[in-house]
């Protein structure tokens, strides 16, 4: 699979909400995901496909609503990918808000090997 084809893959299960399905597809078992900085609640890096499941499942528990999700059109140069994820939701205990950031993807052999956010 072309890395154009697993852009349009990813952006396609995103934009549905299905995050866990992209991931057990598309991501390699030692794919490791990195967060613009550590929070109390997650870690800058995050190794292997089973504890980035593990963190998106935190992630989700920790949302009370989500009111709309935006995905862009993914820009693929060579073996990386990018887009823009928008999210308006309410967490828990907070009000609610709007965020935005930038995920950038890198594919070896048809897998995604890490996804970076940026903030």
């Amino acid at each position: 699979m072309s890395t154009e084809k697993v852009a349009n893959r990813l952006v396609e299960l995103c934009r549905k909400g299905e995050f866990e399905a992209a991931q057990k597809e598309l991501f390699a078992e030692d794919a490791i995901s990195i967060e613009p900085y550590s929070t109390p609640d997650f870690d800058k890096e995050t190794k292997g496909l089973k504890a980035i499941i593990e963190k998106g499942h935190k992630f989700e528990s920790m949302v009370e609503k989500m009111h709309h999700l935006d995905i862009s059109d993914p820009l693929v140069a060579e073996n990386v990918i990018a887009f823009t994820l928008s999210m308006d939701m309410k967490m828990k205990g907070h009000e609610r808000s709007k965020m935005g950031e930038l995920c950038v993807y890198h594919v070896k052999n048809d897998k995604i090997v890490s996804e970076q956010f940026f903030m």
